[in-house]
Formats: C-alpha cells, structure tokens, sequence
C-alpha cells in the first residue's frame, strides 16, 4: 500500500451514534462515507487516516483496511498470511498484538487459533516481534471465510485528548461528550452551562469546538509508528492553524469542591481556562449567565448520576426533579440536552422532551440524550 493508494477507513462510534458521527465526516470532506454498525466508513489515503486521527471529534478509533483474502481452513490461512505484503504497512523493529474475531459463519471459527497463526506470520517474515502491550494492533475480522486485516492506527482510544488527567467518578467521554453536544445543534457559536459538571467534560468540549482547537493536538498516534508514515507531512498536516477568536463563554458548575478544582485544572491544560468558567454550587443556586449584547440563550447540557452509575435510583427522583424545576423557572429561551440511562429519571424533570434519540452503549449502560427545544 503505498501513500497514494485508496483504501477503506473504519472510524469507530459508540453504537447508537453512527449517524451523528457520519454528519461529522461529511462536514469534514471524508471522501464516500457510510454509516455501518458502529461506525462510519471512508474512503482514503495514509494522509485521511493521519487527519481524522487529528480532527474527528465524535470517532472513538480509526482503523485502516490494509487487505483481505478468503481462507477456508487454518493451513490456507497460515500460506496466505505468509505472502500478505506486512512490509507495507508494519515495520520489523515496532513490536506487534494481533486480535481475531470471527463468527460460525466461517470454516475458521477458533479465534486463538487464527490468531496464532497470523502471529507466525508477521514474526517469521517480516521479523517483528508479538508483544500484548505493543503499540500497534492488527484485528482480523473472519466472516463468511472472507479474512479481513485492519490496523488500529489510533493506539490509545481518541477520547483520550491529551490534556486531561483528572476525571470524576463516572466520567463522560470525550467523543461521546462531542457527539451529543453535535446531536443538540451545539456549533460552537453559543454559551453552554453543565450544572454538573464533574471533571469538566462538556464545557472543555465545548470550548475547544468554538475556538476550533484540534482534538489530537495534544498526543501521539499508533500510525507515527507504521511504515508508511511520513514525518515531515505529518508535522505540516500538524501545524495548520485552525484557532478563532470567540466570544462565547462556557459555565460549568458543580457542588463538589473537588470537582471544581480538577475541571478548571482540565480547562487551563486543554487551553480553554479563558473561555471556562468553574463554580460550585448546587443546581438548587443554578442561574443563567449573564448575557452580553446581541448573545442569545444558547444549551444547558448535564450528565446527571443515574440509578445504574451511582448509588440509588430512588434517591435521583428529587435530584431531577429540582433541575428540571430551576430550569423551567429560569432558563427560558434556553435549549436543554440530559443524559441518563432511565427514561423515568428524565421525565422526573417534566421537561419537555422532543423525540428521544437511540439508546447509546456506553460502560456496559444504554443511555440516551433526551433534548429540549428552546424553554417557553
């Protein structure tokens, strides 16, 4: 595969998000992309794949398709591994893990066993070595005996910007914060308020998206350490200045004392603290910003705790129902986004939701975004 080549690009989403994250290739000019089960699929060079490392905020991984053959049994797999062009793609001196899942469809359905065999592969041609803490994964997907070889080019998983090293007890994820701020109309021409704002998650998120900071320009990538990686377009690709300057201001707030301090710790490492503001409070004390001249009301976006994440349900009842009460007395004009795993806890708010959106897999939970149009 040479730099030039076309392949499929897999970018991975929370399952229940696919379609969000597919709005997000398209405004970015991913060439051909397609929602496929828990993911979004492109199509592209070494360069797209160093892009939407950088860019996407939504994608959880992206992988890249370097090939695929049939094999019917494990000796056909083991021949054919051996001729597959590894050279191309891996280098020998950057150890390797391979990961296999395949399914009863296939003649091949022992997945340690496959595994085992791609291992000799790489080893005995190409000269790597396999270690289960390597930087670089290769996944074998074995269906209907079609064997198909990824590499994961992003290493640790993109929710993990780079600036954050204090999270809460349940903390939101960067990329799933970034797919519901998209899925409630956030641009990043508008004020956000977390009245629980834990470690920060949706103000920093939010924040970065109306300064038009990168989300992987803190960190380093698996595909630094692939074959065909180029360093010199990789730092140009890097240094393009993509920052504005904006108005808009994000609150977060919450009643713990350290949570405070670890979000706005968050806040001055992600480069946003200008732009963050960190208060504790209880959401009984919520208020609205104060807006400047010509600003409109903009998102309330909370991650309230859940029966299944903290503690009891029983006792969430009350908590919910006092924020949809100071939100309803004061926030008019204000749209609102709540995610939780309970639809009973989100009608405890007497919000009024519009049409709920899919169930989102997230922690072994399903929770999903329940959202407002602006309050009356």
């Amino acid at each position: 595969m040479e730099n030039t080549d076309t392949f499929e690009i897999f970018l991975t989403a929370p399952p229940g998000l696919e379609q969000t994250l597919l709005r997000e290739a398209k405004e970015l000019g991913f060439a051909e992309p397609k929602t496929v089960p828990g993911g979004v699929t492109v199509q592209g060079g070494w360069p797209d794949v160093w892009r939407a490392n950088l860019c996407l905020r939504g994608a959880a991984r992206v992988l890249a398709r370097i090939g695929s053959f049939r094999a019917f049994h494990l000796a056909q797999l083991d021949k054919r591994a051996r001729k597959f062009p590894w050279s191309e793609v891996l280098r020998s001196d950057v150890p390797v893990r391979v990961e296999t899942t395949t399914n009863k469809k296939s003649k091949i359905y022992h997945a340690g066993a496959a595994t085992q065999r791609i291992e000799r592969a790489i080893t005995e041609e190409l000269g790597a070595e396999i270690s289960a803490e390597a930087a670089i994964t290769i996944k074998l997907r074995i269906e209907d005996n079609l064997c198909t070889f990824s590499v994961d080019t992003s290493g640790e998983g993109l929710h993990k910007r780079g600036h954050k090293t204090a999270v809460g007890k349940a903390p939101m994820r960067e990329n799933l914060a970034a797919l519901f701020l998209r899925d409630c109309g956030y641009t990043g021409t508008e004020p956000v308020v977390d009245p629980m704002c834990g470690s920060g998650t949706f103000v920093i998120e939010a924040a970065e998206i109306a300064r038009g900071l990168l989300p992987g320009r803190s960190r380093n990538f698996a595909f630094e350490q692939l074959a065909t990686f180029d360093a010199d377009a990789w730092a140009a690709m890097r240094d393009v200045t993509t920052t504005q300057d904006t108005d808009v201001r994000c609150y977060g707030s919450d009643r713990n004392a350290g949570a405070v301090e670890m979000a706005a710790a968050n806040a001055e490492r992600a480069g946003v603290a200008d732009l963050v503001q960190i208060t504790q409070q209880a959401v009984s004390d919520l208020t609205p910003p104060d807006l400047g001249e010509g600003e409109q009301p903009g998102l309330v976006i909370v991650n309230p705790p859940y029966g299944a994440r903290i503690g009891n349900k029983k006792l969430l009842y009350a908590l919910y129902a006092a924020l949809g009460e100071t939100l309803k007395s004061r926030f008019s004009g204000w749209r609102v986004g709540i995610v939780t795993s309970e639809t009973s806890l989100a009608k405890a708010t007497d919000l009024p939701f519009l049409p709920y959106g899919p169930p989102v897999a997230h922690g072994g939970l399903k929770i999903r975004l329940f959202k407002t149009a602006p309050l009356p």
